[in-house]
């Protein structure tokens, strides 16, 4: 009797753990290196994001060759040469919503927040600090916008001298997350 206690216990944790969270697999994310001379930017509909609503504690994920280019010469560039997604496949960022607290989910509207964790990107790890806004809707988050800027050079990714005035010094990552509440698994 204890052991099935203790089952149905574990389980509810498990439902109410799950029932807790909002997620995506197609969260946008548009990256931008311009600079006066050229445009270079890219979007992907392919990331993946996680916000669990009990501790404010966010992660989304990107397969840099989702990113795609207008110019194909630009992406595959993008890939094999600066970003050097064979040897880097992803890029993520893991953190906190450090006002988390601030956000009412009994209440609808847009709420400012302010997130802090590490980005992962080109096999190197930085922590930063940025602001967003979450969209709550029936109890519930569905959708949260970020932007971040990152300098270049602090990721160890190499610009050639012979274009380093068309690619900018500072690339700005938009995230754009419609999200929906984690489906719970039916025990059979």
């Amino acid at each position: 009797m204890k052991k099935v206690i203790l089952s149905v216990f574990a389980l509810f944790l498990l439902v109410n753990t799950q029932a807790q969270k909002v997620f995506t697999k197609t969260g946008m994310i548009a990256f931008s290196a311009s600079s006066p001379i050229e445009r270079i930017e890219a979007t992907t509909k392919k990331s993946v994001g996680v916000i669990d609503l009990a501790s404010g504690r966010i992660e989304v994920q990107v397969l840099v060759k989702s990113l795609h280019f207008e110019k194909a010469l630009m992406e595959e560039h993008f890939n094999e040469n600066y970003m050097e997604s064979g040897k880097f496949p992803d890029a993520k960022f893991v953190g906190n919503i450090t006002d988390w607290a601030s956000v009412n989910l009994k209440k609808d509207g847009i709420y400012p927040f302010k997130v802090k964790g590490d980005l992962t990107m080109h096999g190197v790890t930085k922590n930063i600090e940025t602001n967003g806004t979450l969209t709550v809707k029936g109890g519930t988050v569905t959708s949260a916008k970020s932007d971040i800027t990152v300098k270049v050079a602090d990721f160890n990714i190499q610009i050639p001298g012979v274009v380093k005035d068309k690619i900018a010094k500072e690339a700005k990552i938009n995230i754009d997350l419609a999200l929906q509440v984690m489906a719970v698994a039916k025990v059979k």
